[in-house]
C-alpha cells in the first residue's frame, strides 16, 4: 500500500526491519530530544570495517573542500566553530557518494547493504537479503518499499532530516542546527535535533577526526535505544545511475 504518515503502533506491526528503517529516517517513530542529553558514543565497528576503503582507492579519497566561513556562535568554543566550518567544507566538496552501509539494530539485529548519494535530494538504500528493503528518495519524497510484505509507505522529504544532508549546499551553522559536539581522539560525533510538526527527533553525525568523512549516524529513540548506520567502501564523484532514484507507486 502506498501511505502518508505511519503511527508508530501500524510500524511495530509491519516488522522490526522497518521500524528500524524508519528510526533511521525520524519520519514516523517519535524520538525524544533534549537540549542536554550527552552525545552518544558510536558503537564499535566490526573488524571488517576497520578499513574503509580497498587498497586500490586512492582515487576514492574525499579531500576536504576550503572550510565554509567560520560563523560566532556562543554556544560553541572558537575550535568547534572551526571543526563544524570543516565539516561544512567536506560535505560540500561533493555531490555524489556511494559505498556500503551495515546498520545495527537497538537489540543486535543486523543488516547491510549499498547506498548511492546525489545531491540535491536523492539517496538510495538498498538491503541485502534476508531483508527486502529498499529507502529511496527522488528529490522531494522518500519511500520505504518492503517487497516480502508487498508495501510502501511515503514521506515528504522536507519533512526529514535527510534534507540536511542532502541539501543543494549543506551549512551546520545555521539556525542553530547543530545542538552538541564532542571530539575524540579520531572521531568527531555532532548532534541534530529535529523539531517539526511531524516528528522530533535526535541524529548524532560521527565523523573522522582528521578527514572529517562521514562514518556512522546514530538514532536514538524515546526508550534511549539506538539504531546505527556505519558506512564504509565509501567513493565519491562517480556519476550514479538516475533511476536508482526513481519511485514508483504502488497500489
Amino acid at each position: 500500500m502506498a501511505g502518508g504518515v505511519t503511527t508508530a503502533s501500524t510500524m511495530s506491526a509491519i516488522g522490526g526491519l522497518v521500524v528500524a528503517t524508519v528510526s533511521l529516517l525520524l519520519v514516523a517513530v517519535p524520538i525524544a530530544a533534549h537540549a542536554g542529553d550527552p552525545v552518544p558514543l558510536p558503537h564499535l565497528r566490526p573488524d571488517r570495517l576497520a578499513v574503509s576503503r580497498p587498497a586500490d582507492a586512492t582515487a576514492a579519497i574525499v579531500k576536504p573542500a576550503a572550510a565554509s566561513p567560520v560563523v560566532d556562535d556562543p554556544r560553541f568554543t572558537r575550535d568547534q566553530q572551526i571543526t563544524l566550518a570543516n565539516i561544512n567544507g567536506y560535505f560540500n566538496s561533493f555531490r555524489t557518494m556511494e559505498g556500503q552501509f551495515i546498520q545495527f539494530g537497538p537489540n543486535g539485529e543486523q543488516s547491510e547493504g549499498v547506498f548511492f548519494l546525489s545531491r540535491p535530494g536523492k539517496i538510495r538504500f538498498h538491503y541485502q537479503p534476508p531483508a527486502r528493503l529498499d529507502v529511496i528518495a527522488d528529490g522531494s519524497s522518500v519511500a520505504i518499499n518492503d517487497t516480502r510484505s508487498n508495501t510502501q509507505d511515503l514521506y515528504p522529504l522536507s519533512k526529514t532530516p535527510l534534507r540536511y544532508l542532502l541539501a543543494e549546499r549543506i551549512d551546520l551553522t545555521s539556525s542553530g542546527l547543530v545542538d552538541a559536539l564532542r571530539e575524540e581522539p579520531d572521531l568527531i560525533s555532532l548532534v541534530i535535533v529535529e523539531k517539526s510538526s511531524l516528528v522530533e527527533g535526535k541524529l548524532t553525525l560521527i565523523f573522522d577526526r582528521k578527514s572529517y568523512e562521514l562514518r556512522q549516524w546514530i538514532v536514538t529513540d524515546a526508550q534511549g535505544l539506538d539504531t546505527s548506520v556505519a558506512i564504509y567502501n565509501v567513493s565519491t564523484g562517480k556519476r550514479p545511475d538516475p533511476s536508482l532514484f526513481r519511485i514508483t507507486i504502488t497500489r
